[in-house]
């Protein structure tokens, strides 16, 4: 390759080519090339010798002995939960999320639990002043002294400053900011990500220190940057929510120290983020009195379950086509739900609009929703409230049956630790709770059965 040489990178997923195209032959996106500089590199024998590496022999299996990973709480419950269980040296944590939605907070509050626990804990900003930091830090709390601050872009001096400073844990914020003197592209490229991703967890690995980076999200609300950077790192945490409200859900799509898609809820306080360790409760109160059209359902996020309201609003057209809107659930689904109520049960509601919302903003694409918001549309469509006391789940098939889901009996002990006194569910789950007590288990077939409890 020539000394100014130059590839086309895919943004989204980091495939590399001679020349332009219009879509990528990987990720299959379209306009996704952007063309950037490359450094020459050293191949075979000679890069190993300079780089002064040794060389690794393999190891057999039998040799290796296995233990558990030692973690080291966050201080904070929700977010060890997220981790499974705390953060385990030598790992590679991504934090993405909207701007403003409090990744800097959140992670500088780990650093004010963390410097109660570690002797030395170091926040490496691309983005703030040591001024600014300082601001934020005053309104969160007080600090221990074994917490440091580093304002530094360049990924070399990062580097040395953490060789030398030997610190348990670093955060850096954020990723797009860094870069590296040998790639002559802009920080934030590709390149220029890819490699600073590569830096952290070798340093990450060798040290034994657990690295804490943050990552911007595109306009799809995924991380900037090629698709591998997700695949480096060894945990993939998203802020979510709407930051002019003042819930926030850390959720982790990606980790290899524990379960996946486990969440930790939080709200946005003038002092930083305080824990939800009760989410249903907050999600359900304000939730009306005798109202049509209002349903409490039962998701699973991970291992935890959580009571949500689904409402809908379903009134006369004044077009001749109908409205559908949803809020936090795939619209395609709603409209294929609507379908079936029209098919199964004769309901006219070619002829009506449909709005569904999921109170509170969360988003959700769980199949145990669908009986729920059938009952919801049902409900509204012939104005009869459902009982407050009543709390739903069940998956809907294309010819009205009510299919089973994972984890009922957690779905039902969660309402009755909550107070509520009946349970609409798929019959065929009937075995796994059967016996629980002190609630009425109401077990539905079909959306037929389910137009017979809305009726109740």
């Amino acid at each position: 390759m020539k000394k100014n040489a130059t590839l086309f990178f895919c943004q989204s997923c980091g495939y590399e080519s001679s020349k332009w195209s219009g879509q990528c032959p990987a990720c299959r996106e379209w306009n996704t090339f952007a063309e950037e500089p490359v450094a020459p590199k050293q191949k075979g024998v000679s890069a190993r010798k300079s780089s002064g590496r040794e060389r690794k022999s393999p190891v057999s299996l039998k040799n290796i002995t296995s233990a558990d990973q030692e973690r080291v709480s966050t201080g904070m419950a929700e977010l060890d939960q997220v981790l499974g269980g705390g953060i385990v040296p030598g790992s590679l944590v991504l934090v993405g999320g909207d701007p403003g939605i409090g990744k800097s907070t959140l992670l500088l509050q780990v650093c004010q639990h963390l410097a109660e626990r570690l002797p030395s804990i170091l926040y490496i900003s691309g983005e703030e002043s040591l001024q600014q930091i300082k601001l934020r830090a005053a309104r969160i709390g007080t600090f221990q002294d074994s917490l440091k601050l580093l304002c530094e872009t360049n990924l070399a001096d990062i580097e040395e400053t953490v060789l030398r400073e030997q610190p348990k844990a670093v955060i850096i914020d954020s990723i797009q900011t860094m870069y590296q003197e040998e790639i002559s592209s802009a920080p934030g490229s590709v390149s220029q990500v890819r490699e600073a991703t590569g830096v952290l967890m070798r340093l990450a690995k060798e040290q034994n220190i657990a690295i804490f980076i943050v990552g911007h999200v595109t306009k799809e609300g995924t991380v900037a940057g090629p698709r591998v950077l997700e695949h480096m790192v060894d945990t993939v945490l998203y802020f979510e929510g709407d930051r002019h409200a003042s819930y926030r859900i850390l959720r982790g799509v990606k980790n290899r120290f524990g379960s996946t898609n486990e969440i930790g809820v939080f709200e946005m306080m003038e002092s930083g983020l305080k824990e939800v360790p009760n989410p249903s409760e907050y999600m359900l109160s304000g939730r009306p009195k005798e109202a049509s059209g209002s349903v409490v359902a039962c998701t699973m996020e991970g291992t935890r379950p959580m009571l949500l309201e689904i409402q809908a609003l379903v009134c006369k057209t004044n077009f001749g086509l109908p409205r559908r809107t949803a809020a936090g659930m795939d619209y395609n689904r709603v409209n294929l739900l609507m379908a079936v109520l029209e098919k199964r049960l004769h309901l006219p509601l070619s002829s009506y609009d449909a709005y569904v919302n999921i109170a509170g903003g969360i988003r959700l694409n769980e199949p145990a929703m669908d009986l729920a918001l059938v009952l919801a549309v049902i409900s509204s469509y012939k104005d009869v409230p459902i009982s407050e006391q009543t709390i739903v789940f069940g998956e809907v098939g294309l010819s009205g049956e009510v299919r089973a889901v994972s984890m009922a009996k957690q779905r039902v002990l969660e309402a009755k630790k909550l107070g509520f006194t009946r349970v609409v569910f798929p019959q065929s789950s009937w075995e796994s709770v059967k016996n629980i007590t002190g609630i009425s288990l109401v077990g539905v077939s079909s959306v037929r059965d389910a137009l017979r409890v809305a009726a109740e």
